[in-house]
């Protein structure tokens, strides 16, 4: 008999990865399309150590959903950006993404992701973190979609860990008092206003 404890096929944890476009704590729709959802991308240097476990992950889900014809189907998706796994370089004007590799993960409104800290304690939107640019470690499951919406490898986004810091990128804090001069009474204020 099979036990509950296995995990499933696609089932992985990523360590060390850069957040990025983080939507964690509200769900939210895409270019206003869709169903709202939790998402978040992740970002890989190419020599990620995890990255032939991502790939065998992939495979694997892939080989439970089309058999024989995984492989074919892996490199056709690919070709049109429809696995999870992507490079970076197509995201050339975002910070972070040109000459890594990212995983594109998203949760539905039911399942919200656990956010915590590297402590194990709960984050929230409050704490200001995970924020874009830092490190987490990510609870992923991959998944083959072949459906009405079309095939597919998905990475369902089960829980984000914040691990440290990381320069946050453009868009991702507010400016901090220190980047501004003091106005000086006089001129300069006059000047400005």
């Amino acid at each position: 008999t099979m036990s509950n404890t296995n995990s499933p096929a696609g089932r992985i944890m990523l360590k060390n990865v850069r957040l990025a476009f983080p939507n964690l704590f509200e769900p939210s729709t895409v270019a206003g399309e869709g169903e709202p959802r939790y998402s978040a991308a992740f970002i890989l240097p190419t020599d990620h150590p995890q990255i032939k476990e991502i790939q065998a992950k992939i495979k694997a889900v892939a080989t439970e959903k089309w058999k024989d014809k995984a492989d074919a189907q892996i490199t056709a998706l690919n070709k049109t950006g429809k696995v999870a796994l992507h490079d970076g370089d197509e995201k050339p004007q975002y910070d972070g993404f040109p000459g890594n590799m990212f995983i594109s993960a998203s949760a539905k409104v039911s399942a919200r992701p656990t956010v915590i800290d590297a402590n194990k304690s709960p984050l929230t939107e409050r704490d200001g973190k995970p924020y874009a640019g830092c490190f987490v470690n990510v609870s992923l499951d991959f998944w083959a979609q072949d459906n009405a919406y079309g095939k597919r490898v998905n990475a369902q986004l089960r829980g984000v860990q914040f691990l440290r810091d990381g320069d946050a990128f453009s868009a991702g804090r507010p400016a901090d008092s220190d980047e501004f001069e003091a106005v000086t009474e006089g001129a300069d204020a006059d000047d400005i206003a």
